[in-house]
């Protein structure tokens, strides 16, 4: 029998859509990371040395698109437009949100029911998201809270992403996780707004619970979704 939240040994939570509104990262968070590589790299005449800080997040993009910096903006544009998931892509942001967040400009508007369900959870909570796992982190340790900062990130037991566990549709992905932390599948439960992600937890035998949050493309009637973690 798949465990529920009340009995798994362990909880994995995705982000966007589900712990925090889904509009802070396409609003805040994407637009924030775009105007920087417009304002830095864009200008520059060639890319940075791979030994620079910048260079080494950029140096991961492949060759055909780093002819030019012109071209790599245009590259990342690209991806950005299509919402494609790319590891060196993810990789990148998560740096340039790292100034945004630890200069004070940007603050993650986490669900209030999220950080108690956090806070307050039994079994050890995870986080998997196709945003890196440095974007996560940072998430996590700046969250806005009653005018200030709240770090969540002393209540997680540990980070996924697109790299260290697989895509978020690929069964495969969910039981590399089980194997990582050491549990059965049937121990685990997810919670997510993505149907896609659902049915590939599902067949990885995970319980996968339905998340709705103001904003989110509808979900299948069948799912059942939570709208809050409130009494899960």
């Amino acid at each position: 029998m798949a465990a529920t939240a009340r009995t798994a040994k362990a909880i994995i939570l995705d982000v966007e859509g589900t712990v925090c509104p889904i509009s802070f990262v396409k609003d805040t968070l994407f637009p924030y990371a775009l105007d920087y590589v417009h304002s830095t790299i864009g200008p520059l005449k060639t890319l940075p040395s791979p030994e620079s800080d910048l260079g080494k997040y950029l140096e991961e993009f492949p060759e055909e698109h780093k002819s030019t910096p012109k071209a790599l903006v245009a590259h990342i544009d690209d991806l950005v437009a299509r919402d494609v998931k790319a590891p060196y892509l993810k990789a990148l942001q998560g740096y340039i949100w790292k100034e945004g967040y630890e200069s004070g400009k940007v603050r993650a508007p986490v669900y209030q029911d999220a950080i108690d369900f956090i806070s307050g959870a039994a079994a050890p909570v995870y986080i998997y998201s196709s945003g890196s796992v440095l974007a996560q982190q940072l998430l996590f340790r700046h969250i806005d809270h009653a005018g200030s900062s709240l770090d969540l990130t002393p209540r997680l037991a540990g980070y996924f992403d697109t790299k260290n566990a697989g895509p978020k549709t690929d069964p495969a992905s969910y039981r590399s996780i089980a194997e990582q932390i050491g549990l059965a599948p049937d121990t685990i439960t997810f919670f997510t707004d993505n149907p896609a992600e659902i049915r590939a937890a599902g067949e990885a035998g995970w319980n996968a619970r339905a998340v709705m949050r103001p904003g989110n493309a509808p979900l299948p009637g069948d799912l059942s979704p939570i709208t809050s973690f409130e009494n899960v």
